[in-house]
């Protein structure tokens, strides 16, 4: 079945698409599979960050140069256009100010939310285009008069969890041409065609940062307030380098070791106070500190654009790549929810993003702000959407 016949969004006589391409595989296929299924396709090259930094992948003037052999290759126009501002201040500002709050933010959560499906879009729809197509390992189906937001079909993959703020109006707009295909096969495809990113290597991590070390990055913009810490006892433990350097659940960098009394065994972060600068670690890997049954999180937004029927039984992440989780979703106010969790959780973080899912269906989720140790309450109606 080819990629025309799969989409429903408009036909490849009349369409013309807008394809976001980075100068990776993903995006350079997704060009192709456009270009081949008779779609009038350009390209836009987004240019995101905008400060000088060490060499590293993320160089966008590396990037551009691949983008626009590819383009040549599949004899496709290439637009460059400077979305730096847009970046800095409806990602990276926020990215700072919660660091600064002593929280662990996404910024692919935002930069998808700001700018490539918004600022990029935009853009697009200025160029003539009816369609924006990205290299995201995720697929939209219509059901009724609905869209929904599905897994990518490669598991170890998918990209759903950093697209779950699109609404009806983003996906109507949105096709994911490479989401049913697994890695393997893009790099593939990629290859048989000549297209010189088939074996590029995926970027990874936040792309603004590079090869730099992460904590030398955060002190360009929040400088360094060394403090004490604390074991969950309230002993003293040595000198950290800036609470806002360290997330929970995180064990390097802390150089905390043969501390009188305790068993041999690696140290984890399972508190952090701004206010006081301390960090309160522990010992283990699973640490009741580190666990809990329950999360609220604000921001909350659907797929569907209306909240589900609470409770919701269904399952949910609360990081990138891991298993989803069941749960019970609660409504506590308007785009506020509290998740309880069958099972307890490990490093539940605020500031990171919990997505909640009907099997492969992105139901939608919020921004973690508070977990609760709490023991579970039982509900006694649910609706599965499992």
């Amino acid at each position: 079945m080819t990629f025309a016949s799969k989409t429903s969004h408009l036909s490849p006589a009349n369409g013309h698409v807008v394809v976001a391409i980075s100068g990776g595989v993903d995006s350079s296929v997704s060009a192709l599979l456009l270009k081949d299924a008779g779609y009038q396709v350009s390209a836009v090259f987004m240019k995101n960050w905008n400060e000088p930094l060490a060499d590293g992948p993320c160089r966008w003037e590396d990037d551009v140069a691949d983008a626009l052999e590819v383009c040549e290759r599949l004899d496709i126009p290439l637009n460059t256009v400077d979305l730096s501002q847009a970046y800095w201040d409806g990602v990276f500002a926020d990215f700072l100010a919660e660091y600064a709050r002593g929280r662990t933010p996404n910024p692919d959560v935002l930069c998808n939310r700001e700018v490539k499906f918004k600022a990029f879009l935009e853009h697009a729809r200025a160029l003539g285009g009816h369609l924006i197509a990205t290299g995201h390992y995720a697929r939209i189906r219509r059901r009724g008069d609905q869209l929904e937001l599905l897994k990518g079909d490669d598991p170890a993959k998918d990209q759903s969890y950093f697209l779950y703020t699109l609404g009806q109006a983003e996906l109507a707009a949105t096709c994911f041409p490479i989401g049913d295909r697994l890695k393997s096969a893009v790099r593939d495809l990629a290859q048989q065609r000549g297209l010189i990113t088939h074996d590029k290597k995926d970027s990874t991590g936040i792309c603004f940062i590079g090869e730099q070390r992460f904590r030398e990055f955060l002190s360009r913009y929040l400088p360094a307030q060394p403090g004490r810490i604390l074991s969950v006892d309230g002993r003293d433990l040595g000198e950290h380098a800036g609470v806002v350097y360290y997330t929970l659940g995180q064990r390097e960098g802390l150089r905390v070791g043969g501390v009188k009394g305790a068993a041999e065994g690696a140290w984890y972060v399972v508190g952090k106070d701004v206010t006081r600068n301390e960090l309160t670690v522990a010992q283990g890997h699973d640490h009741p500190a580190l666990l809990s049954h329950a999360l609220i999180a604000g921001q909350v937004t659907w797929v569907a654009g209306t909240a589900p029927r609470f409770p919701l039984r269904c399952r949910a992440k609360t990081r990138y790549r891991q298993a989803d989780q069941d749960c019970v979703v609660e409504a506590v106010d308007d785009h506020i929810v509290q998740a309880i969790f069958d099972r307890p959780q490990r490093a539940v973080t605020p500031g990171q993003s919990v997505v909640f899912y009907a099997d492969e269906v992105c139901l939608g989720g919020g921004i973690i702000d508070v977990t609760d140790a709490l023991p579970r309450r039982t509900t006694t109606t649910t609706q599965d959407c499992r």
